[in-house]
């Protein structure tokens, strides 16, 4: 569903040209946190491959698809046991609690465009236009990733 909602919608959004949503990574985020991780590697693979044949990218959404899964690895593995939410099931906004999924939202988002971006341009002459794009998407991403959770995701309580 989310793959359908980047290509068929939010690849036509653009603010300026400066910010553009990119809201399927969403999909690696919320895998539930028992999620093996080879399974984890290959479905972020597989996401960024999907969305790197609608957007005529070859191998750029693949690439930082994965490291976005090496970075929810690295997080999840220091947040999670560090602050007690190892019987949680999935890492979602009303299971974790604003802040938590905030921060890992806002972590793993500014990874995967950092690298997206600067693999998309390769050249250190547009930096200064490649910092405002990934910092202003990020944004763009991270707030509608938290309305989508805001939107639909019920709360649980936590015990």
């Amino acid at each position: 569903m989310l793959v359908l909602l980047q290509v068929f919608l939010l690849k036509n959004i653009t603010l300026y040209n400066l910010a553009t949503p990119y809201l399927y990574i969403l999909f690696v985020l919320l895998l539930p946190f028992e999620t093996p991780n080879i399974l984890l590697f290959a479905l972020s693979f597989i996401l960024g491959l999907t969305i790197d044949a609608f957007y005529d990218t070859p191998g750029l959404h693949a690439a930082a698809c994965t490291l976005l899964a090496l970075v929810r690895v690295l997080f999840i593995s220091i947040t999670v046991q560090k602050d007690g939410f190892d019987n949680e099931p999935e890492p979602t906004l009303s299971i974790m609690g604003f802040r938590w999924f905030f921060t890992y939202a806002l972590i793993l988002t500014l990874f995967h465009h950092f690298f997206l971006f600067n693999l998309e341009v390769f050249r250190l002459s547009e930096i200064d236009y490649t910092l405002v794009r990934f910092l202003l998407s990020t944004v763009f991403t991270v707030f509608l990733m938290l309305v989508s959770g805001l939107l639909f995701f019920r709360k649980k309580e936590r015990k």
